[in-house]
């Protein structure tokens, strides 16, 4: 059985501990591809009643209770706040409240629901309100209701006395790491992973961000450490006005002059296509990536959809419809509602042909802009074939640019 002190709580503040748990080898969540693992972020506030703020993934109750018990007995805790109900944070709450028996759970009015339709939680869940500050001991905490970012019980958690907003999944991203703080870690790979789970999480509730960035503006909380529920905590004022304008760049989702070609082959000819559209666009002055899906995960493709301002999509036509790979995409990224983006379709076929007029609809129906009719090629692309591919890439090129031009479609 593991020691009961093996893992070692980290200090963040006077007051404030990280008591969470790293999570090396996920590799996927609800669909995305977590290729970096990730952390469940969980904190302990340390003054005359301690509060402990959001629990962990079940598997991982040991590692959270060792990080306490370096600090505290678990039993000494008198208050647990849940910021977010879904079972990354809250799967060991019900052994949590068995434990420590805590006076009470504080959650928003939709997360007393939830946790209540998840648990029987041996302990009393009590609602607080949007902008309600409750006073824990000689602790204040103020709870702001964050609907929909990303689920309907969402609320982010201050706590003046020690400017710390406990962010839940806002400002959040999957990666495992031996470094607590952004700051130890490149800004490049801070981009990197922190765009990735905007665009899989996030990236369907970009209105909602933009408002929340401006209420935290409007409410002026002064921030010396945001703490998030996934990933590095944010502890530099220079990087958490990053990250909060990179969510800002994010909302908004303004064309960029790049593409997303996105396709799977048969026996080689969709592949042929997609190429040749590739060189148009580089002929046309437009970054582009290809992801052959035989190669390529579909929360790849939406990571780089989020900087782009176009998606092409390639398909053959099997069984009169779209390659089952390329609608497994396809269907991802409409739940994910990206924006301002133009667009064609493509593909080989033997016979019937439907696909690229299937894929035609989707996009449509996505908002996206189709700049010409869906490009299809009988068999083997030849040379007048290729040449209209590379055509298609040009006039899609010189579209994009006018596009990011006008800051949208």
């Amino acid at each position: 059985m593991l020691s009961d002190r093996l893992y070692k709580a980290i200090r963040l503040t006077e007051n404030t501990y990280w008591v969470g748990a790293v999570d090396w080898k996920i590799r996927d969540f609800h669909g995305y591809s977590t290729n970096r693992g990730s952390t469940y972020n969980a904190y302990l506030i340390m003054q005359d009643e301690p509060i402990l703020i959001d629990t962990v993934k079940a598997p991982f109750l040991r590692e959270l209770l060792s990080r306490v018990k370096s600090v505290i007995e678990p039993e000494k805790i008198r208050y647990v706040v849940s910021n977010h109900s879904e079972m990354d944070h809250s799967g060991s709450l019900p052994e949590v409240v068995k434990i420590i028996r805590p006076d009470k759970v504080l959650a928003s009015k939709n997360g007393v629901a939830a946790l209540n339709k998840h648990f029987d939680i041996e302990c009393e869940v009590e609602t607080v309100t949007d902008g309600e500050t409750v006073k824990l001991g000689d602790t204040s905490l103020t709870f702001f209701e964050t609907k929909m970012l990303h689920w309907p019980d969402s609320m982010i958690t201050y706590f003046p006395e020690e400017k710390i907003l406990f962010s839940q999944d806002g400002f959040g991203m999957h990666l495992a790491s031996d470094k607590l703080f952004a700051d130890e870690l490149s800004r490049s790979l801070l981009e990197e992973e922190a765009g990735r789970y905007y665009a899989n999480i996030l990236l369907p509730f970009s209105s909602l961000i933009k408002k929340l960035v401006n209420k935290l503006g409007e409410l002026s909380l002064e921030i010396n450490l945001l703490a998030p529920d996934h990933g590095p905590l944010y502890r530099r004022t220079e990087d958490i006005q990053w990250i909060i304008g990179k969510y800002l760049e994010w909302a908004e989702q303004r064309p960029s002059i790049r593409a997303v070609i996105v396709f799977d082959t048969m026996w080689g000819s969709t592949d042929m296509m997609a190429r040749m559209i590739g060189e148009g666009l580089t002929e046309s002055g437009v970054a582009y990536r290809l992801f052959p899906l035989s190669a390529s995960h579909r929360s790849d493709v939406a990571s780089e959809v989020l900087r782009s301002g176009a998606l092409i999509v390639g398909s053959p036509t099997l069984n009169n419809g779209i390659f089952p790979s390329v609608s497994d995409v396809l269907t991802y990224l409409k739940g994910l509602k990206p924006k301002n983006l133009i667009g064609a379709t493509f593909g080989s076929y033997g016979w019937s042909g439907e696909a690229p007029d299937q894929i035609a609809d989707i996009l449509e129906k996505m908002g996206v802009e189709l700049v010409a009719e869906p490009l299809k090629v009988r068999y083997v692309p030849k040379g007048d074939d290729l040449m209209n591919c590379r055509e298609l890439g040009i006039k899609l090129g010189s579209r994009i640019k006018e596009v990011a031009k006008n800051g949208g479609v």
